[in-house]
């Protein structure tokens, strides 16, 4: 038996944000990351920027980016469906976090060519997520904070409304006087997974850490703390059918869809496909195919779409013809022939302007295809299997502007929650690139000068 002041459970952006707060006032801390070493670092492993409001120029962003606009974003993918002062909050507070993450040992580089066109809105973390996860680890090991390693917590003691212990896997109870609940949805878990989506999901791929399987996110739940977000909403993208079962991270993501044709498994287009621009679009469409026979859809572009995009991790598939590139990819050939044909009947003369909306649209085909229409009739032709890729599920606790966690019968006075585990407060759908990181900077943060509050 151990006892802290302060336990962290979960090891990534949030955790780590709440364990340096906590520690810098002064607090005896202690974080319990489930992973081993070498894959410490939850999703944030993962991650390649942070999504900041700024007035001006700030550090490698560029122009302003007010709070307004941030917020008209956020509404725009979650269709209104998010706590507006949690959301507002987080906007705020992401203009203080940068300079406080520069502190802190993360260096930023300005957005690459192909990056999703976030060079005003996103900062880019140099060396990506695994370098800020080792930067922010290195200041916690210098301001003391205990790190424990392959320290899945199974229990979480909430007695009579009041955090004692957390219960490891081997039985080790671990004391203290205020937790912070950081690790994490439930999207490991593909029981879980398939009981919220039904069979389908057995054909989902886990884009993120196999280690967040919801096990704190579901002790807490059955000791009475609120919920908040629905089980079937998450953050899924659309990722290469070739990626491994868990854990491919950001790099699995396909992002050619606004300059390609999509179809499904029968070669029928079912959306469209240039509806925005691809940071406010690209994680809608891992739950539009997950709607698809057998969860499946393929990505049709031409000669002309290569170098618009960043290039896939794996080669896509190429044919010199339509009817060749169906058989590679087991489509009929007849059909995707048909259907590009109707497609490039619609496209009509514009001007093609990528990365900004263009209003190059179809006409007269449905669905329509709103921007960045171009007939596909430039050899070779290459396709991309999709495939559902699920980063983090948005069910989760109920907190407060605090980042206090809700009991059944009121506040819980020692508890606090931050980053994936309370984001479906503020995500109730769809997800806006960055947008991630931002919330478990912010709530972190706060729940860490929180949790020392309390013990001080």
């Amino acid at each position: 038996m151990s006892q802290y002041d302060v336990v962290i459970i979960g090891g990534g952006n949030a955790a780590l944000c709440a364990a340096i707060e906590a520690a810098e006032a002064g607090a005896d801390v202690i974080i319990l990351e489930a992973a081993p070493e070498h894959m410490r670092g939850g999703n944030s492993r993962h991650t390649r920027n942070f999504r900041c409001m700024h007035q001006g120029p700030l550090s490698v962003l560029t122009d302003t980016y007010d709070e307004a606009e941030y917020y008209d974003d956020l509404l725009r993918v979650t269709k209104g469906q998010t706590d507006p002062d949690l959301a507002r909050l987080a906007i705020r507070e992401s203009e203080t976090c940068l300079p406080w993450m520069e502190r802190h040992g993360v260096i930023f580089q300005g957005s690459l060519s192909g990056t999703l066109s976030l060079d005003r809105t996103n900062a880019f973390f140099l060396g990506g997520g695994k370098a800020l996860v080792n930067a922010y680890y290195a200041c916690a090991e210098d301001l003391g904070v205990t790190i424990r390693y392959n320290a899945e917590v199974r229990q979480v003691d909430i007695g009579e409304g009041r955090f004692t212990a957390a219960i490891l896997a081997d039985g080790t109870r671990i004391e203290g006087r205020a937790v912070v609940l950081a690790s994490g949805g439930f999207q490991a878990d593909l029981d879980w997974l398939t009981r919220a989506w039904g069979p389908e999901a057995a054909n989902f791929l886990i884009r993120g850490t196999p280690y967040n399987r919801g096990v704190v996110l579901r002790d807490v739940l059955d000791q009475g703390a609120v919920s908040v977000g629905d089980p079937t909403q998450c953050h899924c993208v659309a990722i290469d059918g070739r990626a491994p079962k868990f854990d491919g991270g950001i790099v699995t993501r396909l992002d050619c869809v606004p300059y390609a044709l999509v179809v499904n498994r029968d070669a029928a287009r079912f959306y469209d496909e240039g509806e925005d621009v691809w940071p406010k679009r690209y994680a809608i469409w891992g739950r539009l195919v997950a709607a698809q026979p057998d969860q499946i859809a393929y990505a049709i572009t031409d000669q002309k779409a290569q170098g618009l995009f960043m290039p896939p991790v794996f080669a896509p598939v190429k044919a010199d013809t339509i009817e060749g590139l169906a058989q590679l990819l087991g489509l009929s050939g007849d059909a995707l022939r048909q259907t590009v044909a109707e497609y490039n009947a619609a496209c009509r003369d514009g001007s093609f302007t990528p990365g900004v909306l263009d209003g190059l649209a179809t006409d007269g085909l449905e669905p329509p295809k709103t921007n960045w229409a171009r007939p596909l009739d430039t050899p070779p032709y290459y396709g991309y299997m999709l495939r559902p890729g699920v980063t983090f599920t948005y069910l989760g606790l109920k907190v407060t502007e605090r980042a206090q966690v809700q009991g059944a019968h009121g506040l819980l006075p020692n508890v606090w929650a931050a980053g994936e585990i309370m984001a479906g407060s503020i995500l109730g759908q769809g997800y806006l690139a960055g947008f991630g990181m931002t919330i478990g900077t912010v709530f972190g943060r706060i729940a860490g000068q929180e949790a020392a509050a309390y013990v001080g």
